[in-house]
């Protein structure tokens, strides 16, 4: 069962949904059916099977696995998709070193080691890093939650803070950041960073939202699901309940199981069992070979 259909098919499995529905999977990392590194999906489900509608726009991942320990690596990444590479050693050399900066800023002009990913995580990481909040983390989701944190703050003095401009909803539901991150770069006062951190939550929460509202749409759909490790982020969860809301969409959310990982195994069970109750097609190879 692909990870992030088991996200979505844990919160169907919980509210007993047996309608098609729609559903964002936002968390780290997860094996895609592409081979691919997944964690920022828009999907279709309806019982066993599922569509990928859409997705964010795939980050390089400089030195891979490793780009998830050091988000610097994360924003470096997004410094390059911005057309912006050579500013990566002159920003990171007093935090990382001029050779490693150097290095990863070879990686990706040579599109070495750099496998791609789609993960919201790597997003918030590289927001994160662009605002000078976590370059390294020891700790799952450290660089998330420091934004997460001064984000939190800045909404609750000016609850009024808006969405970052830039993002873009492609056609095929690509959901574009790299202009909605490339501002947090330039912040040199303190006391923006909170509102840019706060920004940068709701043009995400926003774009991802009228990505799925575009896919409802045309697919007819009112059951809206939200799962993945993302979204014990309140800010992105609580926004995205409210937009699809006030949309007309039921929202759903994971229940006693949280929305990590450790409810999976509700959502493959619930697809398994799904499947199980397919009807089986004929071997038709059993049945030439008799023939013959």
């Amino acid at each position: 069962v692909q990870h992030h259909h088991a996200h979505l098919a844990a919160v169907m499995a919980e509210h007993g949904i047996e309608a098609p529905a729609l559903g964002l999977a936002l968390d780290g990392v997860g094996l895609g059916t592409d081979g691919a590194a997944w964690g920022g999906e828009l999907l279709w489900t309806d019982g066993a099977t599922f569509e990928r509608l859409g997705h964010l726009q795939p980050l390089a991942l400089p030195g891979g696995d490793r780009a998830a320990r050091e988000p610097w690596r994360m924003a470096a990444s997004v410094l390059h998709a911005l057309g912006r590479g050579d500013e990566i050693v002159p920003r990171f050399v007093h935090g990382v070193g001029a050779g490693v900066a150097a290095g990863v800023q070879q990686l990706l002009q040579r599109g070495l080691n750099c496998p791609t990913t789609s993960s919201a995580g790597r997003w918030f990481d590289a927001a994160a890093a662009a605002l000078g909040l976590c370059l390294r983390q020891t700790d799952e989701a450290q660089a998330a939650v420091a934004l997460e944190r001064v984000a939190a703050a800045a909404l609750a003095q000016w609850p009024q803070a808006v969405p970052l401009p830039g993002a873009v909803v492609h056609p095929d539901g690509c959901v574009d950041l790299r202009t909605v991150v490339a501002p947090l770069f330039d912040i040199r006062d303190p006391r923006d960073v909170g509102v840019a951190a706060a920004g940068f939550h709701l043009a995400l929460a926003d774009a991802l939202c009228d990505a799925l509202l575009a896919a409802a749409r045309v697919r007819g759909v009112r059951h809206a699901l939200l799962g993945g490790g993302c979204f014990f982020n309140r800010i992105l969860r609580e926004r995205c309940v409210q937009r699809l809301q006030a949309a007309g969409m039921d929202v759903f959310l994971p229940g006693a199981m949280g929305c990590g990982d450790a409810g999976l195994a509700i959502g493959q069970a619930w697809v398994a069992a799904h499947r199980l109750a397919l009807p089986r097609p004929r071997n038709v190879t059993k049945e030439f070979i008799a023939c013959v």
